[in-house]
């Protein structure tokens, strides 16, 4: 009697463990300082991102989609394995992500903002890395989209 319980505590704890370890990664919870739920429903997952100047994250992991540029940002991304890339983020930027983890830090003097439009059909992302993340957008296109989540976001 006393393995059976043994078992059955051991099976609760390391399924406890996975879903912390799962949980941990979701930048909602491991980053609620950068990271706020704007809109979700089935499809898509909205949140607004936000890092102050020098500001750092902790891993977490995004679903694959797009993060529209809000304000203009020097970033540093450092992924899982330790690859790290810098980026010069200009307003109404848009970027496609597959499912990612990493670390973000803003290298600059002044607030990072943006918006990740996550898709929640991991076959759906799939397909739209594999064709590849060429918006085809024009200058126009990107300035409305920008005015258009700015005034959102007020």
């Amino acid at each position: 009697m006393k393995m059976l319980h043994s078992r059955a505590f051991s099976g609760a704890w390391l399924s406890l463990l996975f879903c912390a370890f799962a949980f941990g990664q979701d930048p909602l919870k491991v980053e609620p300082s950068h990271y706020k739920l704007a809109f979700e429903n089935e499809y898509v997952q909205v949140v607004n991102v936000h890092y102050g100047p020098h500001e750092k994250s902790a891993l977490h992991a995004h679903m694959g989609g797009v993060v529209v540029v809000l304000t203009a940002g020097h970033l540093r991304f450092t992924d899982e394995n330790g690859k790290v890339q810098e980026v010069f983020a200009k307003p109404g930027d848009p970027r496609w992500f597959p499912p990612f983890k990493h670390t973000v830090e803003n290298l600059g003097n002044s607030a990072y903002n943006a918006v990740y439009i996550g898709i929640k059909d991991k076959r759906l992302a799939g397909e739209v890395s594999v064709r590849g993340a060429n918006s085809g957008m024009d200058e126009q296109t990107k300035k409305l989209i920008t005015e258009a989540l700015l005034a959102a976001a007020k």
